[in-house]
This record gives C-alpha cells, sequence and structure tokens, in this order.
C-alpha cells in the first residue's frame, strides 16, 4: 500500500501516507503490520495501558506506544524488531505469570480469545515468572448474565472505558493500586445492585474471559462446534446486528456484531441475553384452537381457517376499523412484515405496532 500522495512516513523501511491525526497503531494496521495490542478496542478512546503496541521511532530514545502516538510527517517508524519482539514475549509471560489460565472457551465472549492468540504467536512460557498475584473473583456475584472471574483479569481496563464511553453507565471502575488493582461496583457490590444494565459490552470486549457470557458458558459441555449466523435483533427498531451462537441446532448464545452499522457492537439486556424462549419446553409446537373452552392442538389448515373465519365475523359485525394487530419481538422480521402486509393490503389499515417498539 506504499504511496506518496498526502503526508507520509516510513513504516519499515515502506514509505506509507496516513491522514491528519491518525496514530501509528491505525497506520500500521491498515498497512497490514501486526502489532500486537491487549488494551486497544478501536470502538474506545486509545488507551497506551498494556504496551504490547511499542514501536521503534527514530530520533525518540525509547520505543512509544502506537496506538496513543500520533504520525507526523516523515517519522521513520520500525514496528518489529528483534528488541520490540523480545519487549512484548517479556510482558505477556509477565500476564500469563498471574492468570489462573490462558486458554478460555470461546463461548466467554467476542474477543476472549485475544490472549491466547498472543500467547501462541509469542510460544509464551507461562511459569518464567512467578510471585504474587492480583484480582479476586466475584464468585458471590449470582446474577445469571455475567461471569466475573477476576482471577483471570489483566487490568487493561477495556470493561470499565466501555462502560463510560459506549454506554454513560459507570457501573464499574478501578480501585486500588498495583496488585492491589481491582475491577469494582462502587462500594463493591454485586452487578445486579449498581448501575450496570446487563448490556454485556464488557464481556465482549474482554480480551481474556475475566468477564464472560455466564448463560453461553452452560453449553461449554455440548459436543458440537461454535457456528455463528448473522442477523438482525427483532427486539426493537433500531436493527442491531447481531452473531447468533449455535451448537449443533440449538441457540447457545448471541453477540453483538462488531461491524454492525446501527450498533457496532453494543446491544440491550434483551438483545445480548434473551434468547432461552427459543427453546424453552413451554414454546409451542403445533397450534392450539379452543373447543368447548379448552385450548387443544390443531393442524395449521384448521388454525388458519378459524383465524380467517374470526376476521370475517369482526369486519362483517364491525368493519375493517375494528381490526388492531400486535407484532411480537421475538417473532422474525419475515413474520413482521406478512403481518403488515396482511393489515395494509388485505384490510388498508395501518392499525398495526409491535410490543418493543418502545
Amino acid at each position: 500500500m506504499s504511496t506518496t500522495e498526502g503526508p507520509t512516513i516510513e513504516l519499515d523501511g515502506e514509505v506509507v501516507a496516513y491522514e491528519p491525526g491518525e496514530t501509528l497503531y491505525q497506520i500500521a494496521t491498515r498497512a497490514r503490520r501486526e502489532v500486537p495490542t491487549l488494551c486497544y478496542d478501536p470502538r474506545l478512546e486509545a488507551f497506551g495501558g498494556c504496551r504490547l503496541c511499542v514501536v521503534e521511532v527514530e530520533g525518540i530514545r525509547n520505543p512509544v506506544a502506537s496506538c496513543t502516538t500520533q504520525a507526523t510527517p516523515g517519522m521513520k517508524v520500525r514496528s518489529s524488531t528483534p528488541a520490540l519482539e523480545g519487549h512484548r514475549r517479556t510482558i505477556l509471560e509477565l500476564v500469563a505469570s498471574e492468570n489462573r489460565q490462558i486458554e478460555v472457551d470461546p463461548l466467554s465472549g467476542h474477543s476472549s480469545g485475544e490472549f491466547a492468540a498472543l500467547a501462541r504467536r509469542y510460544e509464551l512460557r507461562p511459569g518464567r515468572f512467578a510471585g504474587r498475584k492480583s484480582g479476586a473473583s466475584r464468585h458471590d456475584d449470582d446474577n445469571p448474565f455475567i461471569l466475573r472471574d477476576y482471577d483471570q483479569c489483566i487490568s487493561c481496563y477495556r470493561c470499565v472505558r466501555v462502560c463510560a464511553e459506549r454506554e454513560g453507565d459507570y457501573a464499574i471502575s478501578v480501585v486500588n493500586r498495583g496488585f492491589a488493582t481491582q475491577i469494582s461496583t462502587e462500594f463493591g457490590g454485586l452487578l445486579k445492585d449498581s448501575a450496570c444494565t446487563f448490556c454485556g459490552q464488557c464481556v465482549q470486549t474482554c480480551p481474556t474471559g475475566a468477564l464472560a457470557d455466564r448463560k453461553a458458558l452452560r453449553a461449554v459441555d455440548l459436543p458440537e462446534p461454535i457456528a455463528k449466523t448473522r442477523s438482525v435483533c427483532t427486539y426493537c427498531g433500531v436493527g442491531c446486528s447481531v452473531d447468533i451462537v449455535t451448537k449443533g441446532e440449538r441457540v447457545v448464545g448471541v453477540q453483538p456484531a462488531m461491524d454492525g452499522p446501527a450498533n457496532l457492537g453494543a446491544l440491550c439486556i434483551k438483545g445480548q441475553f434473551a434468547f432461552d424462549f427459543v427453546q424453552h419446553d413451554d414454546r409451542l409446537k403445533t397450534p392450539l384452537v379452543r373447543r368447548d373452552g379448552e385450548l387443544v392442538p390443531a393442524s395449521w389448515d384448521e388454525a388458519l381457517d378459524r383465524a380467517a373465519a374470526g376476521f370475517r365475523a369482526v369486519v362483517d359485525q364491525h368493519g375493517p376499523e375494528a381490526l388492531y394487530a400486535i407484532a411480537s419481538g421475538r417473532a422474525p422480521h419475515e413474520a413482521s412484515y406478512a403481518l403488515q402486509k396482511l393489515m395494509r393490503a388485505g384490510w388498508g389499515l395501518n392499525h398495526i405496532d409491535n410490543c418493543s417498539r418502545a
């Protein structure tokens, strides 16, 4: 991607153009350099905490964090040298020495495998460093959505920043310093007693599984491989893009699409966690009609004939203005489309709403 149009820097001997205001990390990523990082999320303000993304800049004595350093014309940058790679490996081994495990189940969250991927890339020796450990897991937090496994925490603060910058909730923050550093709610309480809305953004940005999707992890022992299917959340009119996580024929979780044009990785509690109805034991598997005051199973033909007869009776007695339809937020978009087509094209009405419109 070499070019000399606009301001340029020299990146690993290649002249690369950039837009004013871009950071060295953004330029390197666009130029397909594999600069590692653990505290970076493109949706958040650059933090520069993990120091993995440091690069060498000619004329600057020490390596600089590429995610917080803006390019200036004529810079000469090296994104990978033996010294930089050694520095990165040492940092990762220090981090690995504290964590209970490196590999975590992919069901933990969208970004949960980032640390493990870097560990494999740099062939870490997890036992190289030993000593005190920080982070205390909150096994007492019995909320059904978010696992707070702080033995896995690396203090990248992505969870704190996404809660503040993207959600504006400020439900979690950083307390103490050094080995006593901890991610906590106000007064160290449970998530349900805090300002947390259980949107799950902290889960999906965590690179180690310290915050994990408790509902998805229920399916860890299912033997089928994990698959993801891109879809759109039906719970309201925003149109958030989601990846439906399945094992075999079973929906086991929902993850926000980080490239979703309407949500950019955000979801509400319903979009993130309210999917159990799909496989619930009480879900109807056949139409029901009322006979002698009791609901009994029926064929689709009988149920549709009954519904059509009911519509006709209402229209004959009261006119089409007496009809009104409410679509379910749990129904597929195709069903909502068919219902509004029935009302608008079939009866000439706009009397239709959706239970999740608000």
